[in-house]
Order: structure tokens, then C-alpha cells, then sequence
């Protein structure tokens, strides 16, 4: 079945992850997506993880997308690149601001070959200003958003995350603006262009800090595991030694969990009735519900919760998820054949749609798996195929 998006044909030109994983999400419902890369192939396939010398970020980042090689850095790369742009509807590239310029292929010459192109352009710092020309990945971002800033305990240094929290985010919200932009066009008739900086998106999900600092000079510290604006939250140790999360956002799941712990008197004193009151007290509040939780194992710490409506969730390695009947009653995993691995496991779609749903039509294809079909459709024939190869303009 098509998907909604089918129609909508996308050059995906960037490497690495923020570009690359908005195509990803764009080719889940139904958009063709021919990825170009450099004949060497995109980084990602060579970085981490692997089995038998195959990427296995790839297998994701690159599911539903048809694999091109082509050096855009030759005149006969770019010739080939136009010709692709004159039929396409997106283009997504994440190159430092002037590259494409410096190949005759910036946005004012890809408009005149195609008027409603969507060129998104995803870098670091964005296409002005003074750090426009720096490197830029999402480790920086997630620094200079004020993330790090706030995040690890309140004795120790910024702690930056462990993946790549930034250009998923980025991803996200490149996604949203290439779907408004493309709705833009049905409405005017004209493409346009976006300038998506790495360093922005996260800090919409960082939340009132900024207002906060503005109105109040106020400054987040790092709590580690608990938060400024309710008690308890934190992440508790249970018996089997396995770790919970507990959330008390609301006053009345706060009372349900100090019911359960035992410690219904806490409830009465003056500064309970308050979130950000009760944070001041979370010592006691996490020696409460800490030392409850330490008696008894995960599960039954869990069940209790359930009954008592009170919010907790166990703390999940990768090896949980996939076996959370939850997530599979979501169908949150799909299970996909792989010609190079057999059998692979990652995450579905990003949403459900009752009527039009998106699918994962193929895992990351091999490297110019799909170079002759696609060109083919530009007038490269066998003979001019071979050539192209013998000059190392494609793989």
C-alpha cells in the first residue's frame, strides 16, 4: 500500500544523522527517497556498532531509501545532480554553508531548474552569522543549548548524552518544516528554502529556562535525577537490584505514592500541597520512598504502583524493550528481513495512522545498490555507466 507521502520524491544528499534521519522518517510513509553518497560511501555505515563488517546504524538510518553513488564534486556529479533536482521535490543536505554554492548547485541556481524545490539545509550553526562556517554536530548542541548545563548531579560536571539527543531532535523538527514548506508550495506554487540549525530545536525542549533567566535571573542548577518543580522524582534501587523511575508531577499521584510508601503524614505537612515546596524537602521524601522501594523487587514494586494509580516505570536496557509486552502490543519493534544479516530487529514508524500508515519497506541497502535503476531514469545507459565508474564519479 502507498503510503501518504507517496509522490513526493526526496534527494537526500546529507551524512550523518540530523539529515539524514528526517529523510528516514519521510521514506517510513511513503516517500521515495534516493539517498546519494559520496562512491565511498556515507559515514554512518562504517560508525559503530557492526556485525560481519556491516553497519548496523545504517541498517536504520538508511531503511526505505534507495542507495546512489555520486561525487558531487565533479562536473559530471553535478550535471547528473541537476538533472535529478529538475523532477524532485526535496532536497536535504547538510554540507558547511557554501559548498553547494562553490559547485554552481546553491538554492538561487536549483530554483531556476526546479521552482517548487524544498531545499532543507541542516547544519550546526545554521547558514549566517559567525559561527555558520564552524563544524558542527550535535555534541556542540547539545553544550551551548544550556542541556548539558543542567543535566548530571549537582556535585559533578555537565554531562553530555550518551547518543545523538540533538540531531534526533533536529531530525524531528527538519521533518515538520520540510512537510510546511511542501504544503506551503501546494497553496503558492513556489519551493523555498530552510535553514535548520543543529543548536536551535533542542532548546524549544529545554522549556522556561531561558524566560525563566529573562524574568528572574534565574539559573537551572544540575539535580541529577530530580527536578526543581516536584518531590519525589527520582530513579530508586529495588531488592533483585534493579532500578524504578518515579514521577509525582501531579499533587494527586504524589499523594497516592506517599499512601503506599506508608508515610501518609508527610501528606499533611504545609509545604506537600506545593510541587516546587516539596522539591525542597526531596530528602526525605526519596528516604521515604527509597527505603520502601529497597524492601521489595522490581516487579512487585511495580504491581503495587499499578494498583495504587501512582506513576513508576522500570529503568529498561535495550534487551527490555524488546521483550516489553507493551511495546509489542504497540508494535513498536518491527522485524525485517536483511539481504546481508537475515533477520533484523529496530525501531517502527515513528506514529500510527488508522488510515494511512507508514511502513519500513526495506532495511539500509548495500552501497549503490540502486545507482544503475536511478540513473538509468537520467538517460545513463550501461556503456556511460562504466565510464562514469572508471572516472570515480560513481561507485
Amino acid at each position: 500500500m502507498d503510503g501518504p507521502l507517496s509522490g513526493i520524491r526526496v534527494l537526500d544528499v546529507a551524512t550523518l544523522f540530523a539529515g539524514p534521519l528526517a529523510a528516514t522518517m519521510l521514506a517510513d510513509f511513503g516517500a521515495e527517497v534516493v539517498k546519494i553518497e559520496h562512491p565511498q560511501g556515507d559515514p554512518v555505515r562504517s560508525h559503530g556498532a557492526q556485525r560481519d563488517g556491516v553497519g548496523l546504524w545504517w541498517k536504520m538510518l538508511g531503511r526505505g531509501k534507495k542507495s546512489v553513488t555520486l561525487y558531487l564534486g565533479s562536473p559530471e556529479g553535478q550535471e547528473l545532480f541537476r538533472r535529478m533536482v529538475a523532477d524532485a521535490d526535496v532536497v536535504i543536505e547538510n554540507f558547511r554553508p557554501g559548498t553547494l554554492e562553490r559547485w554552481g548547485l546553491g538554492y538561487s541556481e536549483l530554483r531556476e531548474i526546479n521552482p517548487r524545490l524544498v531545499l532543507a539545509r541542516v547544519t550546526g550553526f545554521g547558514q549566517i552569522g559567525p559561527y555558520a562556517s564552524r563544524p558542527g554536530f550535535g555534541t556542540l548542541a547539545e553544550a551551548m543549548s544550556g542541556f548539558a548545563a543542567i543535566t548530571g548531579d549537582a556535585d559533578g560536571p555537565p554531562t553530555l548524552p550518551p547518543f545523538g539527543l540533538a540531531d534526533g531532535i533536529a531530525a524531528l523538527a527538519t521533518s515538520f518544516a520540510i512537510m510546511t514548506a511542501l504544503k506551503a508550495c501546494d497553496r503558492d506554487g513556489h519551493g523555498q528554502q530552510i535553514d535548520m540549525a543543529i543548536i536551535e530545536p533542542i532548546l524549544t525542549l529545554l522549556g522556561p529556562q531561558l524566560i525563566a533567566y529573562d524574568q528572574l535571573g534565574e539559573l537551572q542548577p544540575r539535580m541529577g535525577n530530580r527536578s526543581s518543580n516536584n518531590a519525589p522524582r527520582n530513579t530508586y534501587r529495588t531488592a533483585d537490584d534493579r532500578w524504578v523511575a518515579v514521577s509525582t508531577s501531579a499533587q494527586s499521584i504524589a499523594e497516592r505514592v506517599m499512601r503506599l510508601v506508608g508515610r501518609p503524614d508527610l501528606i499533611e505537612r504545609p509545604w506537600f500541597t506545593s510541587g516546587a515546596e516539596r522539591a525542597k524537602h526531596a530528602d526525605e521524601l526519596d528516604a521515604a520512598v527509597g527505603g520502601w522501594i529497597a524492601e521489595r523487587d522490581a516487579e512487585e514494586v511495580v504491581r503495587a504502583f499499578e494498583k495504587a494509580e501512582a506513576a513508576v516505570a522500570p529503568i529498561y536496557t535495550a534487551a527490555d524493550v524488546l521483550a516489553d509486552p507493551q511495546f509489542r502490543a504497540l508494535g513498536t519493534i518491527a522485524e525485517l528481513p536483511d539481504d546481508e544479516l537475515g533477520t533484523v530487529r529496530m525501531q517502527n514508524v515513528l506514529f500510527r495512522l488508522s488510515e494511512t500508515p507508514g511502513r519500513i519497506r526495506w532495511t539500509g541497502p548495500p552501497l549503490g545498490a540502486h545507482t544503475a535503476e536511478v540513473l538509468r531514469e537520467y538517460g545513463v545507459d550501461a556503456d556511460r555507466l562504466a565510464e562514469l565508474r572508471a572516472a570515480g564519479v560513481v561507485r
